[in-house]
């Protein structure tokens, strides 16, 4: 988890250096590359039908998480969107809590206060700035978060599985939604320039393919809130690198926001 999490970390960085190309585009693209790696996995058929047609749910979940997230990151700063798309846990406890798989507890209760203000913090001061794509990237942020969610939730019911095979098929599922949804909006499924699609397959080799297929291969050993807590940790790695690498120094309240949030998300799966 601790490779996954650094992992992780460098996937927004590597995004904004793959500018100018469309959101939509670069996080299908880095899904695509990736099922072409998994794909001699697939072709092995340990899956079972049950297993693929999760896979194929987990897939369009997959393209959500990414699509609206990558969307984010040109719209709000990278500790912003990074703190808010990390935020799963909070919701995954939120959902067990309404479906009354847990007893609403006053830690609980307090996380999510805490969550509530750290969220206010970071979407106040884009509000404060006259930021209405900054909000706007806000919410996509949170739209992401929701999405993976859902697929770390998916992903803990099946048990034990074919990690590769099964996260080939939800790249290959989740790149053709993504590549499919770019071109109904006019968008060719290409990167804008050569460099922009090296930072890409870098997005896919590092971030994708040892970052995200050890957070599923993870989800073998322990529960979908104790893998979304570990991924806490990258705002502090994607933050520091866009300030010391893409000079993007976050402002006080931002910062403010992003730690409250983060020590909710700690204090409610604190054991």
């Amino acid at each position: 988890m601790a490779v996954a999490v650094v992992a992780i970390g460098f996937a927004g960085p590597f995004f904004r250096k793959a500018d100018p190309t469309h959101p939509l585009v670069k996080s299908g693209l880095r899904l695509a590359m990736a099922a072409l790696v998994f794909a001699p996995f697939v072709l092995r058929g340990r899956l079972t039908p049950r297993q693929i047609r999760a896979g194929v749910a987990a897939g369009a979940l997959y393209g959500l998480h990414f699509g609206s997230w990558v969307w984010s990151l040109g719209l709000t700063s990278m500790a912003a969107s990074v703190t808010l798309v990390t935020s799963t846990p909070l919701m995954l406890a939120s959902a067990a809590l309404l479906t009354g798989r847990d007893r609403p507890t006053p830690r609980l209760w307090l996380a999510l206060g805490l969550a509530t203000v750290g969220v206010a913090c970071i979407g106040g001061f884009d509000l404060g700035g006259g930021h209405a794509n900054a909000l706007l990237g806000d919410a996509l942020a949170l739209l992401g978060a929701a999405a993976m969610a859902g697929y770390l939730a998916l992903a803990r019911r099946l048990g034990t599985l074919d990690v590769l095979a099964f996260s080939g098929v939800a790249t290959a599922v989740g790149a053709a939604c993504l590549l499919g949804a770019a071109a109904a909006l006019g968008h060719p499924p290409v990167a804008a320039s050569w460099g922009s699609f090296g930072w890409l397959v870098a997005a896919t080799g590092i971030s994708q393919l040892i970052g995200h297929t050890l957070i599923t291969w993870s989800l073998r050993h322990t529960t979908p809130t104790v893998v979304g807590l570990a991924t806490v940790g990258e705002p502090v790695v994607a933050t520091a690198l866009a300030w010391l690498w893409l000079a993007e120094a976050p402002s006080g309240l931002v910062l403010l926001g992003s730690a409250v949030t983060l020590a909710a998300v700690v204090l409610a799966l604190r054991r």
